[in-house]
């Protein structure tokens, strides 16, 4: 809906009432940085950004926004690269941030229970400092990035290759639904502990990469992991990326892994050509890493690769947690950064690795490609980068034709594209199953009837 000049006043006025004069504006300096994201999407107008502090002021977002039939978009970070917080159809940014209480961290049953705008680093350091003998997965991204956002992207992370996405480490949910309603999910629907999702009717998987299209999430229950006091890590070295499915499965199937990542690149010279595959191991003692790092070099030459000793420093850099393995990538001049993220078979990955290395080359784009194992080989996380500068319109033109190619190749492959873009879910629609997009929309009309929630996401005609 188009809104007056005076409308437009009149609700900045009611969005002022609701979370004071300090947190919601219509200014153009104050929403600029909301009209777009780190990624090459085209920057859309926002009409509004409101930060509220409790889940009560999120209800009344959410009912002004109905009466008034205005879009809301719920954020994190806003770190997708996929424009998933760049409002579509204009509205509000509902900017989660200030919700970032660690509410509780229950020990006993190990899971953290936190608002949406607790962030990785602070849930990190937390953990650090009062609990060290526990740990939460997160992603490979800026320790601004919220636990919830990325639970609720599908994302992964350094324990994924033990337990799976962080999608299927929720075990609550609370949301304001698209009418104002609260309603949570899980256990804590039932119980006064939120431990487990099941087992009752699991309705939170609806909102896991449905891109704020059902409601908006205010608080989540995480699972939290045992923390072993060694970590390590053993890089081999393959020239073939057909071997890299083998090698995955027998290091998999001996679970000597916490996390196995590997990466394809062209730049420095000495890594064209070569599949780098790091598995990081994790122990309480010293002997206990050495036996596992004595496997792997062996596992490694069994399967035609071969063990890299690395120096001291460059070793202590990929052991960070976040690992910017994606800084790898950006060899261009105005620092854009873009990626096609996807869920693929293990068993396509060489295929992948090998084409999407071909469209790279064919934009101009030095090929990078990062992968994951998650769930000890049922699923890789596949990621093929485009750098690009930012000040070349030619230059951002050539990454979409670059991300939209590898796109198709992952769907082509049999994989799903990752936290999709709008061209992305255009792909995803046009291959899905009529009755799974029929059930979806059916769902979505009538949960939000009004269709303010991240309207033109998961858009179904």
């Amino acid at each position: 809906m188009e809104l007056s000049i005076t409308n437009k006043e009149a609700i900045l006025r009611k969005l002022e009432d609701i979370v004071g004069q300090d947190f919601a504006s219509n200014k153009a300096e104050d929403l600029f940085i909301y009209s777009q994201d780190s990624g090459a999407s085209i920057p859309r107008p926002v009409d509004y950004v409101i930060m509220p502090r409790t889940v009560e002021e999120v209800q009344k977002i959410v009912r002004l926004a109905n009466k008034e039939k205005i879009s809301l978009v719920p954020m994190g970070a806003g770190m997708t690269l996929s424009g998933l917080t760049i409002p579509i159809k204009g509205g509000i940014v509902v900017d989660m941030k200030r919700m970032d209480q660690i509410i509780e961290i229950n020990k006993t049953s190990r899971y953290a229970l936190i608002e949406a705008g607790v962030t990785t680093g602070i849930l990190t350091a937390y953990l650090e400092k009062h609990h060290p003998d526990l740990e939460v997965s997160i992603p490979d991204a800026p320790p601004s990035a919220t636990v919830t956002g990325n639970a609720l992207i599908h994302g992964s992370g350094f324990l994924s290759q033990k337990y799976g996405n962080h999608g299927e480490m929720i075990n609550g949910l609370e949301i304001v639904l698209p009418n104002g309603e609260i309603c949570k999910l899980g256990s804590c629907c039932i119980s006064d502990y939120w431990f487990t999702r099941g087992p009752i009717p699991d309705l939170i998987g609806l909102f896991i990469s449905s891109f704020g299209t059902l409601g908006i999430a205010t608080r989540l229950s995480i699972k939290l992991y045992p923390k072993d006091k060694l970590r390590d890590l053993a890089v081999g070295v393959f020239g073939n990326p057909k071997m890299i499915p083998v090698a995955i499965s027998k290091i998999t199937q001996i679970d000597l892994a916490e996390d196995i990542t590997f990466f394809v690149q062209d730049k420095p010279a000495f890594m064209k050509g070569n599949v780098f595959l790091m598995t990081f191991i994790t122990g309480n003692t010293q002997e206990e890493i050495d036996s596992k790092t004595k496997k792997l070099k062996r596992l490694y030459r069994k399967t035609k690769g071969s063990y890299m000793k690395i120096p001291e420093e460059l070793n202590k850099f990929f052991l960070e947690k976040p690992m910017f393995i994606s800084t790898a990538a950006d060899y261009r001049k105005g620092g854009g950064f873009e990626y096609v993220g996807s869920f693929m078979p293990l068993g396509k990955i060489p295929e992948a690795i090998e084409k999407a290395r071909d469209i790279s080359l064919k934009y101009g784009i030095s090929p990078t490609q990062v992968c994951r194992v998650i769930g000890k080989g049922h699923n890789v996380m596949f990621a093929a980068s485009f750098s690009f500068n930012r000040a070349d319109p030619a230059d951002i033109e050539n990454a979409r034709n670059a991300l939209h190619e590898t796109n198709k190749l992952v769907l082509d492959l049999g994989g799903i594209i990752w936290k999709s873009e709008l061209t992305g879910q255009k792909l995803i629609l046009e291959k899905m199953d009529p009755n799974y997009k029929k059930l979806f929309n059916a769902i979505r009309n009538v949960v939000d009837p009004n269709g303010i929630m991240n309207p033109g996401n998961w858009e179904i005609r």
